[in-house]
């Protein structure tokens, strides 16, 4: 059932006018009626034995909810489509070491706004299954790539750069990622990034638990060594809510 619905989603005639228009303008709201809930892959989330199975029941069942993972939600043409478009922006630019907030080791990124035909029906299939109808994205998609070496440390995202919902495509390499909570620090899971899958973070996933994406000396997948190479991320992210919408 999930490969026939993802075929299907690939298949969809989307509205390339509409889709220009939501990736040029300054303002980008998810359209109504266009919303394709998929549910993650459950055997890609492994709550590590710290959690006991019996302990806090109700957030075990939210974190699934808000951290999904979609593996194949791209082919390898889309994938090798999407990599083409950003490869020449940054191999203009060197791996750095020093992120500003000290959360990311040997990466590079940027951002852009405007994408070819192709990557645009791609992308419009990532907002129609990430996001909620009439929701407002940021305008600009994230780009972000770690050197086979490199890796995010435990962080909660700043709620004044982007909003509830990220959505966030693999290239090139899987990865693991890293989820434990702020307050109690035995609730830990990981969730394995395959290549091409879209990974969709939200609630309790964002703000209740910190998320590390493991480097090659502690990433390890039920047992097994997993070693990541360079990893290209294309992040499409919620507007952040005005001062007056956070209580």
């Amino acid at each position: 059932m999930r490969i026939l619905t993802l075929n299907l989603l690939r298949n969809c005639n989307f509205d390339l006018n509409k889709l220009r228009f939501l990736c040029s303008t300054e303002k980008v709201i998810q359209p109504k009626g266009e919303i394709q809930k998929i549910i993650g892959d459950l055997r890609l989330i492994e709550f590590h034995p710290s959690w006991k199975a019996d302990e806090e029941t109700d957030l075990r069942k939210q974190v699934l909810r808000d951290m999904r993972v979609i593996p194949e939600f791209i082919n390898e043409a889309e994938e090798i489509s999407l990599l083409s478009e950003v490869e020449p922006q940054l191999k203009r630019m060197r791996y750095e070491f020093d992120h500003w907030d000290n959360a990311i080791e040997g990466y590079r990124e940027t951002e852009r706004k405007a994408w070819n035909e192709q990557n645009s029906v791609t992308l419009a299939r990532v907002r129609s299954v990430a996001f909620e109808n009439g929701v407002e994205l940021l305008p600009h998609t994230h780009i972000l790539d770690l050197a086979p070496a490199g890796y995010i440390k435990p962080h909660v995202d700043a709620i004044r750069f982007c909003g509830d919902t990220i959505a966030g495509l693999c290239l090139l390499s899987g990865a693991v990622m890293r989820l434990m909570h702020e307050n109690t620090p035995d609730y830990v899971l990981d969730a394995l990034l395959p290549r091409r899958s879209l990974y969709i973070m939200s609630g309790v996933a964002r703000y209740q638990f910190n998320h590390a994406v493991l480097s090659n000396e502690k990433s390890v997948w039920r047992g097994g060594k997993l070693l990541k190479k360079r990893r290209v991320a294309i992040i499409t992210r919620e507007q952040p809510k005005k001062p007056a919408d956070i209580i």
